[in-house]
């Protein structure tokens, strides 16, 4: 993974993912939100991509992170974000790959997630994975008002089997 590692989130680290939230979302999580996310609910999981190394030396900071819920068979991805200067790295891809590990260790057989409709790399990313387009949700998000693409990974396949 070179520059970064993917580890589980704590709720300490809250401050740095609300930051990433609020830069790449148009209509972000509150804090209460997230926190609630982290804290309060059973299903939820987070995952986060941290760069540098307190061995060498150097700080450590939080350059994505990945939000899901594995409910009964399913892997439900709910917000994935790298900040701008880090992506087309590989860190979105080992963020879900890690998150569709943890599903099916849980039993987990299928994943879903919806995305915004204009966004392009994340749908190429998305379809690189295995995922497929399912139906449109219209209008689904705001601020501003765009339709949602429902995307589906069934079954769940690891990443040595899409390479």
């Amino acid at each position: 993974m070179g520059e970064w590692v993917i580890e589980p989130a704590t709720v300490e680290e809250l401050p740095d993912i609300l930051q990433i939230e609020e830069a790449c979302f148009s209509a972000p999580w509150t804090r209460k939100m997230l926190e609630a996310e982290l804290s309060g609910n059973p299903f939820a999981h987070f995952l986060l991509a941290k760069q540098g190394s307190p061995d060498t030396g150097g700080s450590i900071s939080i350059v994505g992170y990945l939000c899901f819920w594995v409910v009964f068979e399913e892997v439900r991805l709910m917000n994935l974000a790298v900040i701008e200067s880090m992506r087309r790295r590989g860190i979105a891809m080992a963020l879900v790959s890690r998150a569709l590990k943890v599903g099916s260790a849980q039993s987990a057989r299928c994943a879903v997630l919806e995305l915004r409709a204009s966004n392009h790399a994340a749908h190429d990313l998305y379809r690189r994975l295995g995922f497929r387009d399912v139906t449109t949700r219209s209008r689904y998000y705001t601020n501003p008002t765009e339709d949602a693409l429902l995307m589906e990974l069934d079954p769940i396949v690891s990443e040595s089997d899409l390479l």
